[in-house]
């Protein structure tokens, strides 16, 4: 029992969420787990998860679980992937938005669906093609480290949301904050996008800014569609690439900038 008590310890931190099916694999049992729980090392959440005692666990521990103990194909996504790389105006110090992408077949645990504390926003790329490691990134939290979407992949998780999830003028100011994205990454990615509006709004952005990664883009091979796309509603249309947007942002209005 100390020599897989000791494992246990070594490869855990207070805090860590730790799945039943992750100590069978390393050769302890429920039984024991169980024992473990008892002799006060850990706390059962609920059936078949355990946080090590010490500390409670946030919602980065259960990510971490996720992607260290289950193998779920998950990264953090969006606002909370240029969050945490410094590249949005603030932390929600209150009850959390977690953006989180999650392979469309992969299937989530419903401790995790219904950890506490934490509203998960899942973004859907499925009409993004498969793109290389080159587009996840390692970013740490609080000592852990957990994957993430790079800056250009997670702009295109925020205007995909747009309008459903974030509002337009939210997800423009963040953006206007991108001064230093990758050209060829952003043109890789919109060539694998075929999501005709999230395509339209993400160059629609990067021009109304003037960001210079934007002009050593080559369009050609983006798809664009054909006809007009509806953003906002009541909003007025933009002739390059025929999508409404608020207002405000026709004719590049100079006080935005």
């Amino acid at each position: 029992m100390s020599s897989k008590i000791n494992w246990l310890l070594q490869n855990t931190a207070p805090g860590s969420l730790v799945a039943q099916s992750w100590l069978t694999s390393h050769n302890i049992s429920p039984s024991l787990a169980h024992r473990y729980e008892q002799s006060n090392w850990l706390h059962k959440l609920r059936a078949g998860i355990y946080a090590r005692t010490g500390r409670e666990p946030d919602w980065h521990d259960a990510v971490l679980c996720l992607q260290n103990q289950l193998s779920v194909p998950v990264h953090l996504a969006g606002l909370t992937s240029l969050t945490y790389q410094g590249r949005a105006h603030y932390l929600q110090l209150t009850r959390k938005s977690v953006w989180l992408y999650v392979e469309d077949k992969a299937a989530l645990p419903k401790w995790f669906k219904e950890f506490p504390g934490v509203d998960w926003h899942f973004c859907s790329n499925h009409k993004l093609s498969l793109l290389d490691e080159k587009y996840l990134t390692d970013i740490e939290i609080k000592g852990d480290t957990l994957k993430a979407s790079v800056p250009e992949l997670a702009a295109y998780e925020l205007v995909n949301a747009v309008p459903a999830e974030i509002a337009f003028e939210h997800a423009a100011e963040l953006f206007q904050g991108l001064v230093n994205l990758n050209p060829r990454k952003v043109e890789k990615l919109l060539n694998a996008s075929s999501a005709v509006q999230t395509n339209r709004l993400y160059l629609f952005l990067a021009d109304f800014y003037a960001h210079a990664w934007a002009k050593r883009i080559d369009k050609t091979n983006i798809d664009l569609g054909s006809g007009k796309r509806q953003v906002v509603s009541g909003g007025k249309l933009d002739k390059q690439y025929q999508i409404t947007v608020p207002e405000k942002y026709i004719n590049g209005e100079s006080s935005l900038r």
